[in-house]
């Protein structure tokens, strides 16, 4: 069972559960987590999501080489309206799969009418920043670390690329140009995280928080949600990350004409 879902009163818990893996994300935990998600918004009961990973770490990103690695599985479509990238030739097979499974589902889960709650331990890397931003508050255990090193790969930033918003102009270029890990403490310095606890509480201090947030009004916490996210838009949010999806896939093109890997995967190591 790639995702666990459970209830726990008014908050659902929704539990990447990869841990051999650091809970790298394949595309059949995307899809997974995109039912669980699905599930907690349709029971009426449920007030607040989080979202946390299994073992050591919260996610060590996109599944880039596992055994059970599934770039070339059929999707059921869901978050885009897109033909699916199976026995599409090229940039189209790549743009197709990226559209759906990551930038889309990214942004699908944004607009859960539900308060969400990422809680962080150990690795959140490229992936994994992606599932985090995603949330609307993210709680971190100080041993957690955080990076986007993709940039050694020859590409701009991860799909879901909210680095300016998130950590503000120049944070977004520090992170990106060196791909250095930052640290929970200077997340919650830039902004980027609510709370860092020690990480034997971080299950406690979560909990804590999602059941004061349950005890908010249902549509009140809605409407307040979608207020905060439609005036990021209003800050360019959406429209920077078309454009930036578009300079993703120019670097894909780009490392399919210079090395034997539209990834350059070689170049993280």
């Amino acid at each position: 069972m790639n995702v666990r879902y459970e209830r726990q009163g008014p908050v659902a818990v929704v539990t990447m559960n990869r841990p051999e893996y650091r809970n790298a994300q394949n595309s059949k935990m995307t899809y997974a987590l995109d039912e669980a998600f699905a599930r907690a918004v349709d029971d009426p009961d449920v007030r607040v999501i989080v979202l946390a990973g299994e073992g050591k770490h919260f996610s060590a990103g996109h599944d880039i080489g596992t055994p059970e690695r599934d770039v070339d599985v059929s999707y059921d479509r869901k978050a885009v309206m897109w033909w699916d990238h199976v026995d599409r030739p090229g940039g189209d097979q790549r743009f197709a799969r990226e559209m759906e499974v990551y930038l889309g589902m990214c942004r699908r889960w944004r607009e859960i009418p539900k308060p969400t709650i990422a809680m962080v331990q150990g690795a959140c890397i490229a992936g994994g920043l992606m599932l985090a931003w995603v949330c609307d508050l993210i709680v971190a255990a100080d041993d957690a670390f955080f990076a986007d090193p993709v940039v050694r790969m020859g590409i701009p930033g991860v799909e879901y690329f909210a680095h300016p918003w998130v950590l503000g102009p120049r944070a977004a270029k520090e992170v990106l140009f060196t791909g250095d890990r930052f640290s929970a403490e200077q997340a919650h310095a830039w902004g980027m995280v609510n709370r860092v606890v020690p990480r034997e509480s971080l299950a406690e201090e979560t909990f804590r928080l999602a059941n004061r947030i349950a005890e908010m009004p249902q549509f009140g916490l809605m409407l307040a949600k979608k207020a905060v996210n439609q005036a990021e838009d209003l800050m360019g949010m959406r429209a920077g990350m078309d454009s930036v999806f578009g300079l993703h896939h120019f670097a894909h093109a780009h490392n399919a004409e210079v090395s034997p890997d539209s990834l350059a995967i070689s170049m993280l190591t």
